[in-house]
């Protein structure tokens, strides 16, 4: 990819394949909030597809280090167990992840209420999310690539850790239900990896997924942490549609919300499309 200072990208969107790019924003600086991944020479500009609203982070700067080592210390550090003990604390009404699981076991009741609960989270970073989930009366397991990650989700969140990497490596077990929270935004491959899930999910099984809502962020500043440099793009209900299409799924529900915490969000609940 090449990179000339508030000119469009020289490339199609990935989802609607328009070339119409709307210029929203450039940093030569992280903005306040933004985790401190020591990155030289910093400068990423914003754009929005004028076709269907997807936002993209455009640079050069190479992101590919921040998730081996970097991403877990600089963004959790010796604050591991603080963090995740403050998270389950919340108050349900301030709770995002508290108000995650009740929608979705409200869903999970009205379209898949014969299935077992058996639940796969990829990307789980702290467990919070299936530490909530098993004591809701699920069998989960919280899959990260960090060993630190599922060594923390067994330990302190209760469930069944698995370090893997989604893409590359083999999982040899289904689930009733596969969730990706505020996880497909970090990857390159969206797609590759959405369309993976259908591996890993039992006859009759459902996806959850969640991603920054451009629409509404954008409408607030280009300086939230919707947009920030760890994020390859936010999402429009458009974009998110076509990427659900795109990887097989069709959306069940689609839901934009703004979450306790202030997130601007968009929730899919996803089946398998035709292959």
């Amino acid at each position: 990819m090449t990179i000339t200072k508030r000119n469009p990208p020289d490339q199609a969107c990935s989802f609607c394949r328009s070339v119409d790019w709307q210029f929203n924003a450039a940093f030569d600086a992280r903005p306040e909030g933004e985790t401190d991944f020591a990155i030289a020479d910093y400068y990423r500009e914003l754009w929005t597809c004028g076709g269907c609203g997807h936002v993209i982070n455009h640079h050069r700067m190479d992101l590919s280090r921040i998730y081996d080592q970097d991403y877990w210390d600089s963004t959790y550090g010796d604050r591991i167990i603080t963090t995740f003990e403050k998270i389950m604390g919340l108050p349900p009404e301030k709770s995002d992840n508290r108000q995650r699981v009740r929608a979705l076991n409200a869903y999970w009741d009205q379209a898949a209420p014969d299935l077992p609960k058996t639940l796969l989270d990829v990307g789980a970073g702290l467990a919070v999310f299936p530490a909530a989930m098993q004591q809701a009366g699920w069998n989960c397991t919280a899959l990260d690539p960090d060993p630190r990650a599922a060594e923390h989700a067994e330990k302190m969140a209760g469930v069944e850790g698995l370090c893997a990497d989604f893409l590359s490596d083999r999982i040899d077990r289904t689930f009733s239900l596969v969730t990706l929270n505020k996880v497909l935004e970090h990857v390159p491959d969206m797609v590759g990896m959405l369309a993976k899930v259908r591996n890993v999910l039992a006859p009759g099984g459902l996806v959850y997924v969640e991603l920054p809502d451009a629409e509404g962020a954008m409408a607030d500043s280009p300086a939230r942490e919707e947009f920030f440099i760890e994020h390859f793009c936010a999402f429009s209900a458009s974009s998110l549609a076509l990427l659900a299409h795109q990887a097989g799924f069709s959306c069940d529900r689609l839901e934009r919300l703004v979450e306790p915490s202030g997130k601007y969000t968009l929730r899919a609940f996803l089946r398998p499309g035709r292959k």
